[in-house]
């Protein structure tokens, strides 16, 4: 069944297209408060199909991960009660409660981390304001941290190119099932040794 070849040439094409970059900023944005896709699922193939925009996207990119995580910090500041409950409802509580205990050993250095970090950006942003974390120093943290992270994306993206688009897409499906079955599997020993 080749579901992955689909999706990846679905995803090439709309990289292409003229509201790529808007696309691209609005994910970027609402990643940062909510929503579950990251944006390099759009900034990859965007800086495969125009290498000569990498820079403008990872730029784009991350201005909007900071307008958002702005949001994302005011949430957590003013509606923490409401921001709580809805972290319990959504099964987000361990990793609220490890960027909590991160925060309150590492401070603002936290923020750069979270960049890198597999626990979503929102967590961080929502879990400063919780926590009243000095706002300026977020946001200059959160602006560097999210800068290296995207043009690193980016430019690797880039340096790849037209020839690693080609390649790539003759190995989705072994990549796309194989990726699959990885998360069952780590999942599956996270339930065992938990």
């Amino acid at each position: 069944m080749k579901l992955f070849e689909k999706i990846y040439d679905k995803t090439m094409e709309w990289s292409k297209h003229r509201l790529a970059t808007f696309w691209l900023s609005l994910v970027s944005f609402i990643e940062a408060i909510f929503f579950p896709i990251p944006p390099d699922v759009m900034l990859i193939p965007m800086s495969m199909a125009k290498p000569e925009n990498a820079f403008k996207y990872a730029f784009y990119t991350t201005v909007a991960s900071v307008l958002g995580g702005i949001i994302g910090y005011f949430i957590g500041l003013y509606a923490t009660d409401w921001v709580q409950g809805v972290i319990a409802n959504w099964g987000m509580q361990a990793n609220f409660d490890r960027a909590k205990a991160w925060f309150e050993t590492w401070g603002v250095a936290v923020v750069f981390l979270a960049g890198f970090s597999p626990i979503p950006f929102k967590v961080f942003t929502i879990c400063a304001g919780v926590l009243q974390m000095a706002f300026f120093p977020f946001v200059i943290t959160a602006a560097i941290s999210r800068f290296a992270r995207f043009i690193l994306v980016a430019k690797l993206s880039a340096w790849g190119g037209k020839k690693y688009e080609v390649r790539i897409r003759h190995s989705i499906e072994l990549i796309g099932w194989g990726t699959i079955v990885l998360a069952v599997v780590a999942y599956l020993l996270y339930k065992l040794l938990n």
